[in-house]
């Protein structure tokens, strides 16, 4: 079965970023050269940028989200360790969640398993991240989720999630190499969120933003997303395939 097994970001002190998402974060090194958590799960490469990063609305890349059991006990291991994070609160239907920056500026969210106040009542291992993180997902942009679809299906994705965001201008779509398939066999509906954060694998979350102009990609020498490897299979999903327009040639 093939998996997303590596998210590569450019930045300009890899060294520095990997001791973040070590220290801070909880990952290790794999034998692969990657860091992460579990094998299951993507692993992050980081390399040399000459440009900061500049985040942008536009672009083709947004986030990574690790899912853990308790949110509030991971802002708190992150905040001792002087981690500027933003208050737990749960974002419509969507999910329990809060976002916080590393050391270059990429956007990290956090997300509970299970919605503000259906977190069941036991003991979490303090010793980790939140009680024990993974990286869930990784988050893309486009303009037009249509070729990209075409794509994950291609490819061998599931389709596990469509949530619409109201009043935002987005809806988001999830994919994942897996054989699972959601509890409720309607992708939109609202049972299915908290079985998605659970995953043991990194699912592909694609936001779809209303507009027509084009993505952005990352400036040559710049600091930003430069590619996903999927495991058994020669392929990459490259920040150019993201870049989607609806505007006529």
């Amino acid at each position: 079965m093939p998996r997303i097994d590596q998210i590569t970001l450019r930045c300009r002190d890899p060294q520095a970023q990997q001791r973040f998402y070590i220290d801070v974060l909880g990952m290790v090194g794999r034998n692969d050269g990657t860091i992460g958590y579990r094998d299951e799960e993507a692993g992050l490469v980081f390399q040399p940028a000459e440009l900061p990063y500049q985040p942008s609305n536009q672009d083709v890349y947004w986030k990574i989200a690790l899912a853990v059991p308790n949110i509030e006990l991971a802002c708190d291991q992150l905040r001792r360790k002087g981690v500027q994070v933003g208050a737990a609160r749960q974002f419509q239907d969507i999910g329990y969640l809060a976002h916080f920056q590393d050391p270059e500026g990429f956007t990290i969210e956090l997300i509970e398993h299970w919605f503000k106040g259906n977190r069941p009542d036991q003991q979490h291992d303090t010793a980790r991240l939140g009680g024990g993180a993974t990286l869930n997902l990784l988050t893309l942009r486009t303009h037009d989720i249509a070729r990209l679809h075409k794509s994950c299906l291609d490819w061998g994705m599931t389709p596990l999630s469509v949530q619409h965001v109201h009043g935002f201008g987005f809806t988001l779509y999830f994919y994942a190499f897996t054989d699972e398939h959601p509890p409720d066999p309607e992708l939109t509906a609202v049972e299915n969120r908290e079985w998605l954060y659970q995953r043991p694998y990194t699912v592909l979350e694609i936001q779809e933003t209303e507009g027509t102009s084009r993505m952005q990609l990352t400036p040559d020498g710049a600091a930003g997303y430069a590619g996903a490897k999927f495991t058994g299979l020669v392929r990459e999903l490259l920040p150019n395939e993201l870049q989607i327009s609806t505007e006529t040639p």
